[in-house]
Parts: structure tokens; C-alpha cells; sequence
């Protein structure tokens, strides 16, 4: 913590609390339904409000699941089997291979590319035949691209054989009444040299039927050609194309499990027109091994969204908060704060309606943290429980409980965050933020003997009870070879600035908290770095080279509004866009420092700038004084002091974690350990509220 720091900012603390009101809920529809289930986007293409996709996904759980289509169970999953989910789409058919080996080294010289193996096993006469592909592709043209990428990657393929393109058109060969049947005809079909498949699908009585599909032909004329090559080589066999469209669930086997060796795994593949699977879950939950191996309670459902594989957790709301409340907070933290973050929590998602189009959330800080069932701890399971159904309204309405991690002191107003105002949001003092760093080690900033500044953590440090004729005290080190860090934390990537020993001096500038959620320092930031960082995020022009920086506005909590470059100001949509524009600052409630010059006020109201290469004269109370450049340290009115040092750049110097908006979490862990109730906590933060529970 810079020390110094509302008298810096001119931060202004103002009584009051935030309230949001529920924008997407009905009044006649804003109670909580204990009975209600949510869903939560973990991977699905929704354009620019939502993009996580992978090729194929791995599920697994400690007990049998079942593979769902509407009513009907296509298949039981047995306890501790993996199997893969992929969509029937656009891929590149790389090779057909006698023997895994040579699969696999294929494999690997693609993965550094963005084409994505995938490895099939499958038998034809007998022979096992391994089947390398690419993708599934989201549309014919990415996977035109990616079949040129592929001819171009130098596999050593088997004579005779090129990558082709394939798609998501298959030939029905008809229903069967049993596996055993399906098994003969498509054996068939493969002696023949035609790929086929077992495929799931629903029965217009709700059964489950079996199908085989054959060929994957990418285009209409590719589909027609094929069902002559099929019946002019198979006449007995009835082929339609039935299949082009409807809703099936290919039965592959997977090979590429692991790229070191072979193992194997069933693969369904996800195909037709509107087709949306179901993983229907257990009391265990099932494991997605492509989401960190979390494992998630509920039903996963499984769908083709903008051309990539769709998978919602669909979930009950209450079990959902177990997950969330576990992401978002500690479960070390007082019960009293686990429930205001459970109430925030439940309203933040009984507000979000259809937001993300084919889900209410996702699972990430775009709405909360939701890590599945290993973030659960039986603490927050209590809490849950202990508010269920609870819920923050406002108006008639549920409020929209925004939260963030850490408000630096102050909770954000609205018109800092989104730049616009509102009769319901105000700016709350939050003092009890600081119980962040109530453990963390403090850091002195220090100026050696060789004009180096930087940072050493207290427990390094000691007073030498000796003073500069400015009055700023001196320090040595308590030990040998007492790092001096770039910023207040030590980071293994980033190399000390040099070494203070016992008996030799330095001058203490001013003190931080550790680098966290509370306060913190970054850079210093080059104008290279900054003009890459502003790139795209402001509709004004950028100048060549950034020489001055300086914030020229703020709002009422004293985050930043506005920011000037060399004297124009850096037009952003939204204030809150200066995190990401600055390098990804931690929150707007900052302050920029140059490190390579100083602008000095002098006693006649004139400006001087010290820079690291040159000096200044500046008119002070007893005559003119010329200031020099590096090491020259510039104290202020407030005595707060900086030194002018020989790295070009800004540091900004900040408090706070994310947009600051309503809620701050480190806030409410404060509040109840100061002994604060749950109700008392959250209607600090969120004004003219009361909490109902249905």
C-alpha cells in the first residue's frame, strides 16, 4: 500500500452502496425456484460474447452414466471408461495405416500446427486399419485450408494415398433390430473398401435404434458419386440417404488417446441436422479431462453450435452455487461471509436469463468462477444451504449482484466502469478490503548508493535511525545479499536490480504492500509496450512514441475516466477498458508514475522536467535550485517522494482487482471477521435492498 495514497488520488469516500437492478427477469418471474436448473456454457462458439471450443472432449466418471437422446438411453457408460465426444463436421482424412506406429508419428508432426489429429481404429477383411484425420473443421473452406496445410506438412504417407476432405453426408444402410446385424452389414460394407459405421439414433417411439451410415462425403455431388460406387458394388444392399440429416451418434474407436502409446477408447460422434446428445450424470459426476479434469454434477449436454462442438453443463441452481461459491471465495473465510457471497451469487444468476444465447452462464469470470465439484467444500455446501433460495431484491426485481475480487478501499461507480451514470448506483467506502494484506509482508522502496531503486521486502530490513537532510530515513540490510527487486514481489522470471548488504546505506522513498489483490505496482511500461497494448482498444489515433502519460480525470471513487498521451486524451468505450488498454492492469484505481523523468512543481507555479539524462533549474522558497537527472529524488508536498532513475517508461501504481462494481469479496471476508452478519454485509454493498426467500 502506498501509504500516501488519498491524498495522491484525492479519493473522496462516499456513504452509501451499489444496487443493480435485474435486467433480464420479469417481476412476476424474479423469486428464486429452489427446484430451478441452470445452464452453464463450458465449451460453444457464441460469436463475441462467448468462444471456448476444443475438437473432441474425453468424459469419464467414477460411476455408470448414460448417453441420452431426449427420453431414450442410447447407451450405458460403464464406471471408470473413458469415451470421447466429437462433432460429425468438415475434417481432413489424412492416411489409412497398417499399424499404429506410423498413425501416431504422423500425428505428432501435426500437432504443432493448428490441425488437430485425431486417430480411429477400425477393421476391413480382418485387417486392423488405423485412420489419421484433422479437425472437425467449422466450415468447407477451413478445412479446404487445413487440407493444404496438411499436403504441405511432409508426412511420409503410405504409396498411393493423398489427404482428402471429407464431411458430415453419410448413406444409410438401413435399421437394425440388433448389434449383430448391424456388425454383418457394415462388415460388409467395409470388405468392400467403403467406410461405415454403427450409428445411435432415437426411434419415433422414443427407443433407442441402430443404424449404419456410410461414407462421409463433404458435398452433395461427393454424396451422389458415392451411392453409386456403394450400390454398384453392393446391389443386394438397400442404401438411402436417409442419413444426411438425421440426428445419430457415429460409433468410432479412438487410437489417439495418448500420442506415447496405443490405447484405445469408444469415440461417438455428434451428427445431423439440430442433434443434441445428453450426458446424463450421477451422484459422482462425470469428469471432462479437457476442462482440467474437473468433474461436474448434472447432465452435460452435447450439440453442434456455429459449427464446433457445443457442451452445457446443465445443472441444479443450488449445486451449481456449491461450484461457485468454492471458485469465487476461500472456504477457509467466516461462515458469515460464505453466505453474502452465496445470496450475491444466486441473484447474479437467477438475472442472467438467456444472456449467452444457449446458456444462462459460463464458467468463467465473464459470469463466475465455476470449477465444478472439486471446488465443493462441506463449509460452503453449509452456507449454501443455509440461504437457499435466498435472493436480493430490489423494485420488485432481483438485483443483478455484480461482485469483484478486491474494490481497493472504495467500491467503483457506474459511470467508472461502463461511463455512464444511474439513480441506483453509488460509490461505498470499503476499508475492511485491506484484510487482503493483513498477513502479506510489507516492502520498502529504496534508493542505493549506486542510483538504483527498487524494492526489499521488511524482513530484510532494518533502520539505521539515521536521517537525509530531506528527513526520509535510512536502511541497511539485515542479511547478506538482500535482493533489490524490480516491483514488491518476487517473481521468478524477473532478475534482481542488485544487492544491499549490512553496513551499506540506502534511502527509504516510501513503503508497499506486497503485489495482490489490495495494492499493487507494474512496469515500468515502455511506450513500445504501451503503444501494442493500446492497439485496437481506442478510436482515436495513436501518436508515433508515448513521452507523457498522466491520468487528467477520475470519478467518484478516484478511478481513472480519463487518460491523456503526450497531451491528447486516449478515447476509450468504456473507462474500464483502461485495464486491458494499459498492459491488463489489475483495476482502474491507479496512479502512472514516470520512471525515466519527473515533472516538478516550483515555488513561482512554474513546471521543470527532471529527466534521467538531463537537469532543470526550479525557482524554490529560497532562490533557484538546479535539479539533476538519474538518482535524483523528487519528494512532494505530502511527503510522499520519487527517484528519477535511468529506465524509460511508466509504472502505474494501483489498488484493487478487478471492475470494482457492487460487491468487493475481500470486503465482505473483512466484514465478518469484524462480526457482521451476512444481511448486514450485503446491504452495505447493495443499496435499498431486502433479502427474500421463496
Amino acid at each position: 500500500m502506498n501509504f500516501a495514497r488519498w491524498k495522491k488520488t484525492g479519493v473522496t469516500l462516499l456513504a452509501g452502496a451499489l444496487t443493480a437492478a435485474g435486467l433480464l427477469l420479469p417481476a412476476a418471474d424474479s423469486h428464486a425456484d429452489p427446484n430451478a436448473t441452470i445452464r452453464v456454457a463450458l465449451y460453444a462458439d457464441i460469436g463475441s460474447k462467448y468462444k471456448s471450443t476444443v475438437p473432441f472432449v474425453t468424459l469419464s466418471s467414477t460411476m455408470g452414466f448414460s448417453l441420452m437422446s431426449g427420453s431414450a438411453q442410447l447407451l450405458p457408460i460403464p464406471a471408470n471408461n473413458k469415451i470421447r465426444i466429437s462433432l460429425d463436421g468438415y475434417k481432413v482424412k489424412v492416411m489409412d495405416s497398417p499399424t499404429w506406429q506410423a498413425a501416431a508419428e504422423a500425428a505428432k508432426q501435426l500437432q504443432s500446427s493448428s490441425d488437430k489429429p485425431m486417430l480411429f481404429v477400425s477393421s476391413r477383411n480382418g485387417a486392423t486399419v488405423y485412420q489419421l484425420y484433422t479437425g472437425p473443421y467449422t466450415s468447407e473452406n477451413a478445412a479446404k485450408e487445413g487440407l493444404n496445410r496438411v499436403g504441405k506438412a511432409g508426412l511420409n504417407l503410405p504409396q498411393g494415398q493423398v489427404p482428402a476432405l471429407t464431411g458430415s453426408k453419410h448413406l444409410s444402410a438401413g435399421t437394425f433390430a440388433s448389434q449383430q446385424e448391424a456388425d454383418a452389414v457394415m462388415n460388409t460394407i467395409t470388405a468392400a473398401g467403403f467406410d461405415a459405421w454403427k450409428t445411435l439414433v432415437s426411434g419415433t417411439d422414443g427407443s433407442a435404434q441402430v443404424e449404419v451410415w456410410v461414407g462421409e462425403a463433404a458435398s452433395d455431388s461427393d454424396l451422389a458419386a458415392l451411392r453409386a460406387a456403394v450400390t454398384a458394388a453392393l446391389p443386394q444392399l438397400s442404401i438411402g440417404d436417409g442419413a444426411t440429416a438425421k440426428p445419430g451418434m457415429m460409433i468410432r474407436t479412438d487410437a489417439g488417446l495418448d500420442w506415447s502409446s496405443e490405447s484405445q477408447a469408444f469415440h461417438y460422434q455428434v451428427s445431423g441436422t439440430g442433434a443434441k446428445f445428453m450426458a446424463s450424470g450421477n451422484s459422482a459426476g462425470i469428469q471432462l479431462a479437457e476442462r482440467s479434469k474437473r468433474i461436474y454434477r448434472g447432465n452435460l449436454e452435447l450439440s453442434s453450435l456455429a459449427g464446433s462442438l457445443a457442451v452445457i453443463n446443465e445443472v441444479p441452481l443450488e449445486q451449481y452455487l456449491y461450484a461457485v461459491v468454492g471458485g469465487e471465495v476461500s472456504s477457509g473465510w467466516p461462515e458469515e461471509a460464505l453466505k453474502a457471497q452465496a445470496v450475491a451469487a444466486r441473484s447474479y444468476a437467477l438475472t442472467q436469463g438467456t444472456r449467452f444465447d444457449v446458456a444462462n452462464v459460463v464458467d468463467t469470470t465473464l459470469s463466475q468462477v465455476y470449477n465444478g465439484i472439486g471446488a465443493e467444500a462441506p463449509v460452503i455446501t453449509k452456507a449454501v444451504d443455509a440461504t437457499a433460495g435466498e435472493v436480493l431484491m430490489s423494485g420488485g426485481k432481483i438485483v443483478e449482484a455484480v461482485f469483484s475480487s478486491n474494490s481497493g478501499g472504495v467500491t467503483a461507480d457506474p459511470s467508472e466502469v461502463w461511463g455512464n451514470g444511474g439513480t441506483t448506483f453509488v460509490s461505498v467506502a470499503s476499508a475492511e478490503d485491506a484484510a487482503a494484506v493483513a498477513a502479506s509482508k510489507k516492502w520498502y522502496y529504496l534508493l542505493l548508493d549506486s542510483g538504483i531503486t527498487g524494492y526489499a521486502r521488511e524482513d530484510n530490513i532494518k533502520l539505521t535511525g539515521s536521517k537525509t537532510a530531506a528527513g526520509l530515513d535510512m536502511a541497511t540490510a539485515s542479511t547478506k545479499d538482500v535482493n533489490i527487486r524490480p516491483l514488491p514481489v518476487i517473481e521468478s522470471g524477473a532478475s534482481p536490480l542488485g544487492k544491499l548488504n549490512p553496513g551499506e546505506n540506502a534511502v527509504i522513498l516510501d513503503q508497499f504492500y506486497e503485489n495482490g489483490s489490495y495494492s499493487w505496482v507494474k512496469g515500468p511500461y515502455t511506450s513500445a509496450d504501451l503503444l501494442k497494448s493500446l492497439s485496437g482498444k481506442v478510436s482515436n489515433s495513436l501518436p508515433s512514441s508515448i513521452a507523457s502519460l498522466e491520468v487528467t480525470q477520475r470519478g467518484p471513487s478516484g478511478r481513472v475516466t480519463q487518460v491523456k498521451a503526450n497531451g491528447e486524451i486516449l478515447q476509450v468505450k468504456y473507462p474500464d477498458l483502461f485495464r486491458s488498454a494499459l498492459g491488463g492492469l489489475p483495476s482502474t484505481l491507479f496512479d502512472i508514475v514516470p520512471s525515466g523523468s519527473y515533472t516538478v512543481l516550483g515555488a513561482d507555479g512554474s513546471k521543470g522536467i527532471v529527466s534521467s539524462t538531463q537537469s532543470t533549474d526550479i525557482l524554490s522558497a529560497s532562490g533557484k535550485v538546479t535539479v539533476n537527472g538519474s538518482g535524483t529524488v523528487v519528494m512532494g508536498a505530502d511527503t510522499s517522494s520519487r527517484a528519477v532513475t535511468n529506465s524509460p517508461g511508466f509504472y502505474f501504481i494501483g489498488w484493487g482487482n478487478g471492475h470494482g462494481l457492487g460487491m468487493s469479496q475481500w470486503g465482505i471476508k473483512g466484514m465478518a471477521d469484524k462480526g457482521y452478519d451476512y444481511t448486514k454485509i450485503l446491504q452495505h454493498y447493495f443499496n435499498n435492498v431486502t433479502i427474500v426467500k421463496e
